[in-house]
């Protein structure tokens, strides 16, 4: 029953996604061309969502799926990690059109040439999975 639950809720998530175009490599394009807001638009409203979701999780005492006390471990930071990761990313995002969450709703939607991509992001996750230990974080 659970797997139904994430099956609808990833529907739902590709429908969003769909009529909000932020799956358009159109509005993808504008905004790294800083041509228009719409794409900003999104992703802050997301950001915006995500603040709120942890603030109730944490004030009202949400439990994982598995029953488990809900923590968030804070991050190092450190400028290069997330600056070079975020390039690479941004990168990633500028010459595919798409990413992560647009990937699958694309293949969805029956454009099986993201196939190619998804496939090169997984490839790309296993590879830092293996040289992780080896790498300055």
């Amino acid at each position: 029953m659970r797997y139904l639950t994430y099956l609808l809720i990833g529907i739902l998530f590709g429908i969003v996604m769909t009529k909000s175009e932020a799956v358009s490599w159109f509005r993808i394009q504008e905004m790294f061309r800083f041509e228009s807001f719409h794409m900003y638009g999104i992703i802050g409203t997301a950001v915006v969502v995500g603040a709120i979701g942890i603030f109730l999780a944490k004030r009202l005492g949400w439990k994982t799926v598995d029953g488990t006390d809900w923590r968030l471990e804070p991050k190092a930071m450190s400028v290069p990690r997330y600056l070079y990761g975020g390039i690479i990313f941004g990168l990633g995002w500028a010459l595919t059109g798409a990413c992560p969450g647009p990937m699958f709703t694309l293949l969805g939607q029956g454009i099986l040439m993201i196939g190619v991509v998804i496939i090169s992001a997984t490839l790309g996750t296993y590879t830092y999975g293996v040289l992780r230990d080896r790498l300055p974080h």
